[in-house]
């Protein structure tokens, strides 16, 4: 999960305060850069959400996915460094935590749509064979795909901040070795449970080998934003598609103020 102090506030709010950081936006043209949309459940509770905020109905799913392929033809991209060029708004997809509903009910939508997707796995709850998430043999199968990348959401979906040195490399190695031995390819990509970085499991990211990794902090990412410190946009279940084009837009970007830049942390 990439919960933040974020989903603590009470949607009506949100709306309003988008609604004004909007009228004094001088720009009100997309925000250019890489988007980073946040999913995590299609139809599936997720663990620790007791607000709902994070399990979508796969109706509102399929409503947004088309929205994105209708809208933003040729803008909807892997994620990747490199998208980060350049002046043009291009959307990248994710999925924290592995649910099993991303390979049987996603998957399907977005290959049809030719929507390219990575999915963040805790690779604990896979080898586990956790009720609910992806397990080997299918983590293997969404991984050969059209379009879909495997990240890793750590072993065990713990705070990293709050792991001493031994068990944060652990939590990062381990986790990109076993996907790596599994799938047969190389992992380069992580998601921060709950979004929690600080500068020391930054650093650790990019010592254990991962090109990119992303916290759950709004923004909209440009090239000179550190590659292991990249935004998202986070997607809730209430998300209609006036408020969807909203956050696609950047009207939701107001959010980045509520957290801590985590490139400013010691």
């Amino acid at each position: 999960m990439g919960f933040n102090v974020i989903s603590t506030i009470r949607p009506r709010a949100h709306r309003a305060a988008s609604w004004v950081y909007r009228q004094f936006r001088f720009d009100k043209s997309p925000r250019q850069g890489l988007r980073i949309l946040m999913y995590h459940a299609i139809g599936t509770p997720v663990e620790g959400d007791v607000r709902g905020l994070y399990s979508m109905t796969t109706p509102q799913f399929v409503m947004h996915m088309r929205y994105l392929a209708e809208h933003y033809a040729g803008q909807l991209v892997p994620l990747d460094r490199s998208a980060m060029k350049g002046g043009a708004l291009r959307i990248a997809l994710t999925f924290d935590d592995g649910y099993q509903d991303n390979l049987l009910v996603a998957a399907p939508i977005l290959v049809e749509l030719d929507i390219p997707f990575t999915v963040f796995v805790c690779t604990g709850a896979v080898a586990g064979r956790k009720a609910g998430f992806l397990g080997p043999q299918e983590t293997r199968e969404l991984a050969g795909l059209p379009g879909v990348t495997i990240g890793s959401h750590s072993v065990n979906h713990v705070r990293l901040t709050h792991c001493d040195a031994r068990s944060l490399y652990t939590e990062l190695r381990d986790s990109k070795i076993y996907l790596e031995d599994l799938l047969g390819k190389d992992v380069n990509s992580l998601s921060y449970p709950y979004g929690a970085v600080d500068r020391r499991v930054r650093d650790m990211t990019e010592k254990v080998g991962y090109q990119i990794a992303a916290s759950s902090r709004f923004d909209v990412n440009r090239w000179e934003r550190d590659p292991f410190l990249l935004c998202r946009t986070t997607i809730w279940t209430k998300d209609d598609l006036s408020i969807f084009g909203q956050k696609l837009n950047g009207d939701w970007d107001w959010n980045r103020w509520r957290s801590a830049d985590p490139s400013l942390r010691p």
